[in-house]
Order: C-alpha cells, then sequence, then structure tokens
C-alpha cells in the first residue's frame, strides 16, 4: 500500500533536482503539477483496466463509460507516456503538449490548470542539456509512486500530501510563502468559528492555494457544501484548483483575477451572496488598485469616491491607498448573506488606526456587523512574524456586545523553531470561549456597545482584557540578609585567596 509518507519521500527526492538550480517558490509548481498528472495517470489507467475485465473486448462499450468519468486522459497525455520518452531531447514539449491535452479533453473541470506553468522553460531550466536531465530526473522520481485507488492507504492522502507539500513550500519561500499558504492550524480555527453547515455556500476572496477552503469544507462534514474563491495569481490560481480536484471537489468554483478591481463572484449583474466567508487577504496591501474607482483620465485631481465601484461596496468608506484591509474587508460584507458569518485574518492594524479607517470600523460596529475580535500569539505565519487577529463578523445579530479574547499569551501556544504552532487544545480553548461569549480573567472580555464607543471605537485588545501580571511583593528583610551573607561569604573567599597567595611567594 501506498502511505502518505511514501508520497512525501518523493516529493523531497523530486525537489532535490530542482535545489539549487531553481527557487522553491517557482520549482514548487514543477513538482506538484507532477504529483498531479500521476494522480491523473494512475487513476485513469485502474479504472480502464477495470473496465476491461468487465466488459472484455467489447471498446466501444468502454469508450461510452469513459465518456462519462471523471476525466479523460488520451494516450500522449499520460504520465506513462511521458516516462517512455524522458530521454527524448524534446522532453520538455511533450510535457506541456500533455497537459494543454489534459486540459482541452477536461474542459469544464481542469481548464487553464496549467496555463502558468512552461516545462520547455530555458529561463527556470537553463540550457536544453540541462533541463532534459532534471525533466528525466523528476519523471523517474514520480514513476516510483503507484497512486491507484486500490493501492492507497486512504482516499485523503493524496490531497493531504499535496497541502503537506504546499506548507513546506511555504515555510522555504519565506515572504512569499504567506502569499499562498496559511499556516493550518490557524485555517483549521477559522473554519471552527464560522462553522459551515449543509447546502451553504463558502466563499474566500483571496483564497491562495485553498487551504481556508479545504479545511471549512471538512468541518462542515458534507460534500453538500458549494466552494467558491477568487485569486490574483496565476501559478497559485493553478495550486488551488489542483488541490480542489485533489480532493474530490470537482464542481468548485475558483476564479482567477484581482478581486477587488475585478471580482468574479458575480450573478445577475450583483454580487453574489455567501453564508459563509473565510480568509485571509494580504496584510495591509499597499498601492492596492483603487484606479477602477476613478474614471477621469487623471485620476490626481478627481477625489476618489465610493459611488464610482459598480458593486456599491465602498458606501461605508475609501480605505487609504496605502492599506488595503478595509477594502477587502467590504468586498465581503457586500457578498455576506443577510444571516452570514465571516472569520478573517487580519493584522491589529484594523483594530486602532484612525483617519478613513477609523470611520469604516466605527460604522461597522455601529451597523451591528462585529461578533468577535481574536488576537493571536506571534509568529505564527510564513513572510512575517508580527501578531495577527481573527475578526468574526455577522449579520442579524440579536446581541450589540463584542467579545474580545487574548490568546496570544504563553501556555496559549507551542513554540516551534521557525515558527509558533495552535495546537488542538489552544484551538478548542478559543473556540469554546466564543460559543459561551465567556468573560474569563487575563483572556477574554465581552464589551458592551457602550464601553467601546467610549473607547472612541478603538479595538485594541488591551483596552478590553487586561493581561497584566502583577509582580510578587519582595521582601526587603529578605533580600538585605542575603546581600549580607553574600559579603560575608566574599570576605572568606578573599581571606583564602590572600592565603595561598601567600604560600606561594607571590
Amino acid at each position: 500500500m501506498t502511505k502518505k509518507a511514501d508520497i512525501e519521500k518523493v516529493l523531497w527526492k523530486a525537489c532535490d533536482s530542482f535545489r539549487g538550480k531553481i527557487d522553491s517558490s517557482k520549482y514548487k509548481d514543477y513538482v506538484l503539477s507532477m504529483l498531479f498528472v500521476k494522480y491523473l495517470n494512475d487513476t485513469y489507467k485502474e479504472r480502464i483496466q477495470e473496465l476491461e475485465e468487465k466488459y472484455g473486448d467489447d471498446k466501444t462499450r468502454i469508450e461510452r463509460v469513459i465518456q462519462k468519468e471523471r476525466f479523460i486522459l488520451k494516450e500522449d497525455a499520460t504520465f506513462d507516456y511521458l516516462y517512455k520518452n524522458r530521454n527524448d531531447d524534446k522532453i520538455g514539449e511533450k510535457i506541456n503538449i500533455a497537459l494543454s491535452s489534459i486540459e482541452e479533453n477536461n474542459s469544464s473541470k481542469l481548464r487553464n490548470v496549467f496555463r502558468a506553468i512552461d516545462f520547455n522553460s530555458e529561463v527556470d531550466f537553463g540550457s536544453s542539456k540541462e533541463k532534459n536531465i532534471t525533466l528525466r530526473n523528476l519523471l523517474e522520481d514520480f514513476n516510483e509512486l503507484d497512486l491507484r485507488q486500490s493501492k492507497l492507504e486512504s482516499n485523503d492522502i493524496i490531497g493531504d500530501a499535496y497541502e503537506y507539500m504546499i506548507g513546506h513550500f511555504a515555510s522555504d519561500a519565506g515572504k512569499k510563502g504567506g502569499e499562498f499558504y496559511t499556516a493550518s492550524n490557524v485555517s483549521k480555527l477559522v473554519a471552527k468559528l464560522v462553522k459551515p453547515k449543509e447546502n451553504e455556500r463558502i466563499y474566500d476572496p483571496t483564497c491562495g492555494s485553498g487551504g481556508l477552503l479545504l479545511k471549512a469544507y471538512k468541518e462542515a462534514k458534507t460534500n453538500k457544501i458549494a466552494i467558491y474563491g477568487q485569486e490574483a495569481n496565476n501559478q497559485t490560481y493553478a495550486l488551488c484548483r489542483m488541490n480542489m480536484f485533489l480532493h474530490n471537489i470537482d464542481n468548485a468554483k475558483i476564479w482567477q483575477g484581482d478581486t477587488i478591481s475585478n471580482p468574479q463572484n458575480i450573478e445577475n449583474d450583483e454580487l453574489m451572496k455567501f453564508q459563509v466567508i473565510v480568509a485571509n487577504p494580504p496584510f495591509s496591501l499597499d498601492k492596492w488598485d483603487r484606479g477602477f474607482l476613478d474614471n477621469s483620465i487623471d485620476s490626481k485631481k478627481q477625489k476618489m469616491t465610493a459611488e464610482l465601484d459598480k458593486f456599491k461596496r465602498f458606501g461605508l468608506g475609501v480605505p487609504p491607498s496605502s492599506k488595503g484591509d478595509y477594502a477587502f474587508v467590504l468586498h465581503m460584507l457586500s457578498s455576506l448573506d443577510v444571516k452570514g458569518r465571516m472569520g478573517v485574518i487580519l493584522p491589529h492594524g484594523v483594530l486602532f488606526r484612525g483617519a478613513s479607517e477609523g470611520k469604516i470600523r466605527q460604522q461597522i460596529i455601529e451597523l451591528n456587523l462585529l461578533d468577535a475580535v481574536i488576537g493571536l500569539p506571534v509568529n505564527l505565519f510564513y513572510g512575517t512574524s508580527i501578531p495577527a487577529c481573527i475578526l468574526i463578523f455577522k449579520k442579524n445579530r440579536e446581541n450589540k456586545d463584542i467579545l474580545f479574547i487574548d490568546a496570544s499569551g504563553e501556555g496559549n501556544f507551542e513554540k516551534g523553531k521557525n515558527q509558533n504552532i495552535l495546537r488542538d487544545i489552544d484551538i478548542e480553548k478559543i473556540v469554546t470561549t466564543y460559543e459561551n461569549r465567556e468573560t474569563i480573567d487575563k483572556y477574554s472580555y465581552k464589551a458592551t456597545f457602550e464601553e467601546i464607543k467610549e473607547n472612541s471605537f478603538n479595538l485594541n485588545i488591551p483596552r478590553y482584557v487586561d493581561t497584566f501580571e502583577e509582580e510578587e511583593m519582595v521582601n526587603i528583610e529578605e533580600v538585605q540578609k542575603n546581600i549580607k551573607d553574600i559579603e560575608n561569604e566574599l570576605k572568606t573567599v578573599q581571606q583564602q585567596m590572600k592565603q595561598y597567595l601567600q604560600e606561594l611567594g607571590l
């Protein structure tokens, strides 16, 4: 049986072919794409064998059944074909042709999934000789894997191994890693806080490689969930599409493009509404695209106004061009169903920054849309060590209080070598406190609307959750006694040293 560890071993071996030649933020696309091709190959080959055993030489009947399968592969688009041709001088071209064939013959599910990757790139691979050697090694590495369904230890291991590798690539990529991956346990926490249910639509407007969406899907514990997402980066969009397919979520709708300037969640010329929204937008995105808000030729002369947004998302105000956090929040609130829940990971600055952000924050609170503010430990995310928070929004709230949780203190996470980790026990504590809306000394506080108004709508967590620990009272008499004892010991040692020196004639 093929185990998750077997897949991970081959994946790391495949990475060795690229290390020192191509940056990991790039070669991840080649390695993960080849895993996807191998999975398609072995799954399809096994299904063909099953049909041949059932229908014998009746090729017409086999072909008719195949047309109704989850996907179709032509012979020259299989991994086996590529492996047989691994010594071909034009193997890069052959792989590209195979990927195009996969897209073309499975356009309803896999259209454009490989459009951002080029196995024949001289920019990435160097000379033809170097490229051919690297690609041959890559094919030989993956040939060791048997990914037939009947040989897999469980149905989840392909998707789990894919997610595992994305996480490791994110770690290697440093700052860039945060652009396509949210730490697994943080995603798990967000999913548990918003509690997706059967027959709901889940949306992530900055979905990266899809981790948050997958955790939300898993939390729902049903496949009767509709998944939607949008991602600006071409390569990351492709990773997300493959990630969904490997987790058997074929009907996920993942769009490519800038969510703010070109939202794709459109239905009847209006923003689609979702019961659940999860997101980890880029922190304080500098120079986010506000150009669509201005229809003048010279944007510097005409003041940008919310009315120019076709979808009326900025009625509460236009965030500053230097920080895009509230642009994403306002887009999501506009996309939230009348009884929807929304969990968003954001930097602490959104809690207290003033000017236009302060006005937007005040109106969100006055409209009773904010349900909870949860402070997280530092160093949980790839590419940044700054602390972050989770904001939970709800529409049609009955209560007007806001729950504050400070989960950043020691004892609420596990310290890691490079990154801190939220343990299951930490997640459970946060979720239980949130659900019970408890006030716990030095951990959580349920603030009334009046208290928040008195604080000028500043949501900085220390204003509400006092985590100050009083130092123990110092016993002056005991300290003086200790000092006197140390002085006496020092005097004794000095006398002994003087005696030793005299004996030595020094």
